[in-house]
């Protein structure tokens, strides 16, 4: 194993096998979920979720069954045990990189027992209000100064430059870092990787098409490994 690995995971579909957002819509309100389909092209996405999010709270959804939608979530028990053999095994810090949000993130690693995984999940701040309305907003506020990621990381937060202030922030430098993805957005922090790093791209999402297509034009360093289920991402875990 490597003397210092740090471990990055995108959540859902890397993590979690459902997309959060659209996952507590589709258990609870099929109908503003197919609304969200039809407006993702037109609304930047976390606002679109934020949106949403006040529409089934005037409807009638509760803070509970928000909750229980994302307490039974797919999520594969080979995840959690490769994560948490690898932890146990000392020597790796766990980071979350996410353009999810802090609720639904939190909520799910405490049902599966990994709320101290990670070291820092970096993702859209939510909370809940006292009358029972998540609150959501983007990590990036759109009136504020924006990131300026050319490689196609979403408005609310470049993961590349996430990745790099964490590391800055915690005078950090690991033999390897491991980055675990699925989508395009994940392309751009893959893209700071060094040749020693690897990136755990599954199968099917942006991710791959994107290596396939822009890997070379874009200079990418790492090794690339592929998985599809969990575990298969626990088989290149327990080689860590």
């Amino acid at each position: 194993m490597a003397g210092r690995q740090l471990v990055v995971f995108d959540f859902d579909w890397s993590m979690a096998d459902q997309d959060t957002d659209r996952w507590i819509f589709e258990v609870n309100a099929p109908d503003i979920r197919r609304k969200m389909e039809d407006l993702e092209s037109s609304v930047q996405w976390t606002d679109l979720v934020a949106q949403s999010l006040l529409e089934g709270y005037e409807k009638g959804i509760k803070r509970k069954d928000i909750e229980h939608a994302l307490k039974i979530i797919p999520y594969h028990p080979a995840m959690v045990r490769a994560v948490t053999t690898l932890k146990a095994r000392g020597n790796t810090t766990f980071l979350c990189l996410s353009n999810a949000n802090s609720v639904f993130i939190s909520t799910i690693l405490q049902e599966k027992g990994l709320d101290t995984l990670f070291e820092e999940i970096i993702t859209n701040p939510a909370e809940w209000d006292t009358s029972g309305l998540l609150k959501l907003r983007r990590r990036i506020d759109p009136e504020g100064p924006q990131h300026g990621c050319k490689i196609g990381c979403s408005p609310n937060m470049c993961k590349g430059e996430e990745l790099d202030a964490f590391l800055a922030r915690h005078d950090s430098t690991y033999d390897r870092i491991i980055y675990v993805g699925d989508g395009s957005n994940d392309f751009c922090p893959v893209l700071h990787l060094r040749s020693q790093d690897i990136v755990c791209c599954r199968t099917f999402g942006g991710l791959p098409k994107r290596i396939a297509r822009d890997g070379e034009r874009f200079g990418l360093k790492c090794q690339v490994k592929y998985w599809t289920g969990a575990w298969e991402l626990e088989e290149i875990f327990n080689t860590l």
